[in-house]
């Protein structure tokens, strides 16, 4: 755990919009973004995993190590996350990218960690388009955030057709973080062909 703190530290005072958290995710926030995952759930995709604290709690809701795949930017915990979970897929590369290594409409959830709320709205519509591609039709995308409305810009959920529904509080992380489920609204179709 210290070896975690260290590296999340090293990598927030080196890359600080790519990490925008003051501490790793906890326990009880991965259990909140696992809840209802599952051997039923098929492939899942995570976006940003960091140390993976969310990707212990998606394996401990019983998601195969094989069924589950990770986008990673950051190199240092791209290795740690190779190291510590024997039969994930870890990709180093951005979650707009899921697309070229997930077969589209496939996965049944996109779990995601990524600071979206500082980011360019023009990347957080990137990334949500990655994710809405790889998602099966009734398929979820699972996203934290610190404050107390979704995630994402209204303009980004209008354009691509998507809708946002309030999750489980977690007053047991640092800070106190709110789950967000996003799913297609009925009848719109996102793949890029």
């Amino acid at each position: 755990m210290a070896h975690d703190l260290l590296l999340f530290a090293r990598q927030l005072l080196h890359n600080p919009s790519q990490i925008a958290a003051i501490s790793p995710s906890s326990r009880f926030l991965a259990r909140a973004m696992a809840y209802g995952l599952g051997p039923q759930t098929g492939p899942v995709v995570e976006f940003g995993p960091g140390t993976g604290q969310l990707t212990k709690g998606i394996l401990a809701a019983g998601v195969a190590p094989k069924n589950l795949t990770l986008f990673e930017m950051s190199a240092d915990f791209t290795h740690l996350l190779q190291s510590r979970f024997e039969g994930v897929t870890v990709h180093r590369a951005g979650a707009q990218l899921a697309a070229n290594f997930v077969p589209l409409g496939s996965v049944g959830a996109v779990v995601s960690g990524l600071p979206l709320l500082s980011m360019p709205e023009a990347v957080v519509q990137s990334i949500l388009t990655a994710a809405f591609d790889v998602l099966r039709p009734n398929g979820v995308y699972i996203q934290f955030t610190y404050g107390n409305r979704p995630p994402i810009p209204a303009s980004v959920m209008a354009k691509l057709g998507i809708e946002a529904a309030a999750g489980q509080k977690v007053w047991l992380n640092v800070p106190p973080a709110r789950v967000y489920y996003l799913r297609r609204k009925q009848g719109v179709q996102t793949h890029t062909d």
